[in-house]
């Protein structure tokens, strides 16, 4: 099994991002998916959900408006699109299949992302 992000990068606040995941060695388009980051000395924060389909998607409040997440199941590959960055959304972003409420089985390595003017 392997999940495998990119497209992390530094960004000036306001800027956008597209982020990568490439999932392989599981049933992708059985799977329920998920965003999740840690920032710079805090704790996990859990950004998004999208169904196995990508017919449904749920959002953390505070990405709520800016940040997209989608799905290509032909291509085994997630996406989380981030536009209007902010400072406080610097963090190392990882994609993880999701199992059941706040419980996972399958993570990345983690891609990260800076904001900083």
């Amino acid at each position: 099994v392997q999940l495998v992000e990119s497209g992390g990068g530094l960004v000036q606040p306001g800027g956008s991002l597209r982020l990568s995941c490439a999932a392989s060695g599981f049933t992708f388009s059985s799977s329920y998916m998920s965003w999740v980051r840690q920032a710079p000395g805090k704790g996990l924060e859990w950004v998004s959900d999208i169904t196995e389909h990508g017919d449904y998607t749920s959002y953390a409040d505070s990405v709520k408006g800016r940040f997209t997440t989608s799905r290509d199941n032909a291509k085994n590959t997630l996406y989380l699109q981030m536009n209007t960055l902010k400072l406080e959304d610097t963090a190392l972003y990882y994609c993880a299949r999701k199992t059941s409420w706040a419980s996972y089985d399958y993570w990345g390595q983690g891609t990260q992302a800076t904001v900083s003017s």
